[in-house]
């Protein structure tokens, strides 16, 4: 047994004795990461112990790391009045994920009603912002000071109201009428004069978004302005709160895992009722896709058909039919992905389009040509035909050429009609580039078919 597994025993032997010093002693010496893992593994009627071990405000730091499971089953076994005590420490945003994440209305407005008052009225209002947005995201507990407040006076109030605050690397600033005026950070107001106005030590010159931002954005304003929070704002400029960059490393991972999905050509739902780990509900988030791609399919299938007295007569074609189609897919994959990534980056402007264009085509170019070579050697050392060996380096060619264009370019206009790039798939673009190659490489033999018999 590992040094850490022995470390929790004795935790786990603490509780079952109820010795509340023993146990405090040692679990709030574990990084939070590990007091999770040992909350998690705790049976159920040890669990309920938690609220004679810990504060609400200890388990409240706890609850936020808590996965929704964790923290749906706590919401079922504690006390309710516990666990109003800990919601007025669970910093908002974190409440109002929790609430999105209930399934039932009726259990999330019943979960709401257990919140004292002032709490179920800000969680309510995150709530009434769009999904995704900004606000859907932020947290209302933040540190704000007057811009007419001297930094003597800041510091007073950042001791008061500091401690309920999800960050205080950041002081905002704020006028007469409650809009963001200013921001500094802690270290510029520790080393400022205690007599100094903050209107006059703070930056005026702020980075901010509107409530209504998509949180896509959001993530790369903080990560472009190296941020540890960004201020949101009404349309008028009023202070409604701030998202903190540990809130965006959740929306990156979540719009990640939402992007490889949809670039695998698995459909991404949101709809209630969805169960997507469920056998019924990953059938139903796969077969659209499927059915679309066996259909786009059928083109490749009636191409081979069409050339079948082609195939017929030069039987070696085929052999070579599978490198052609993957080939193709690969490379077509390979741009989808930097043109995804451009966009994603907000690189979305013309001329990077155009310029990333010629370097995919010259790139997928330069790729076909050492391939064409390759296989086309191999092809004569196999038949001995300089003309099979021509058509099927030139066809690869071509192909590889095309097919970085056609991946780079789909996910652009599917971007521009407001479509999420992510949908133009691997699948997508490969099934698009195994019909092009196949037309390129059979439209090329047949042309030369004379020379082959």
């Amino acid at each position: 047994m590992t040094e850490k597994k022995l470390y929790y025993q004795e935790i786990y032997k603490t509780l079952k004795r109820q010795d509340r010093e023993a146990f405090r002693d040692l679990f709030l010496k574990l990084h939070e990461q590990d007091q999770v893992e040992v909350f998690h593994l705790l049976y159920p009627e040890n669990k309920t112990k938690i609220t004679y071990m810990l504060t609400a405000q200890e388990f409240a730091e706890l609850f936020e790391r808590l996965d929704y499971d964790d923290q749906w089953e706590a919401v079922q076994y504690l006390p309710k009045g516990f666990l109003q005590e800990v919601f007025t420490y669970v910093a908002d945003d974190e409440v109002a994920r929790f609430i999105r994440q209930i399934d039932d209305p009726d259990l999330s407005q019943e979960t709401l009603a257990g919140m004292k008052a002032v709490d179920r009225q800000a969680i309510e209002k995150i709530l009434t912002h769009q999904v995704d947005s900004a606000g859907s995201i932020m947290t209302t507990e933040l540190v704000t000071v007057s811009e007419e407040a001297t930094v003597e006076e800041a510091i007073h109030t950042l001791r008061q109201i500091g401690r309920q605050a999800e960050t205080i690397y950041y002081i905002y600033v704020i006028d007469s009428k409650e809009r963001l005026a200013g921001v500094l950070s802690i270290r510029d107001l520790l080393f400022a004069k205690p007599d100094a106005k903050m209107k006059d030590i703070s930056n005026s010159q702020i980075v901010a978004v509107d409530v209504e931002t998509d949180q896509e954005e959001v993530a790369r304003l903080i990560k472009d302005y190296d941020l540890l929070a960004l201020p949101v704002t009404d349309s008028y400029h009023h202070l409604l709160g701030i998202v903190t960059v540990d809130d965006i490393m959740d929306v990156i991972d979540e719009e990640a895992t939402e992007d490889f999905h949809r670039f695998a050509g698995i459909s991404v739902s949101d709809e209630e009722g969805d169960e997507p780990d469920t056998i019924i509900g990953m059938t139903k988030s796969r077969l659209p896709w499927i059915l679309i791609l066996i259909f786009m399919g059928m083109i490749s299938a009636n191409l081979i058909g069409m050339f079948e007295e082609t195939l017929s007569k030069v039987v070696a074609l085929a052999a070579f039919m599978p490198i052609i189609m993957d080939s193709a897919g690969n490379v077509g994959t390979q741009a989808l992905a930097v043109s995804v990534r451009r966009i994603t980056l907000g690189n979305a402007d013309d001329v990077s389009f155009w310029k990333m264009l010629w370097n995919e085509f010259c790139s997928g170019f330069l790729i076909g040509l050492a391939s064409s070579l390759s296989i086309g050697l191999i092809a004569y050392f196999l038949y001995g035909n300089w003309v099979l060996s021509f058509i099927i380096g030139a066809s690869l060619l071509v192909t590889l050429s095309i097919s970085t264009v056609i991946g780079y370019v789909v996910p652009a206009l599917f971007n521009k009609i407001g479509i999420d790039p992510a949908v133009a798939s691997g699948p997508f673009i490969t099934t698009i580039n195994d019909a092009c190659g196949l037309m390129i490489y059979f439209s090329l033999a047949t042309y030369l078919l004379h020379h082959l018999q």
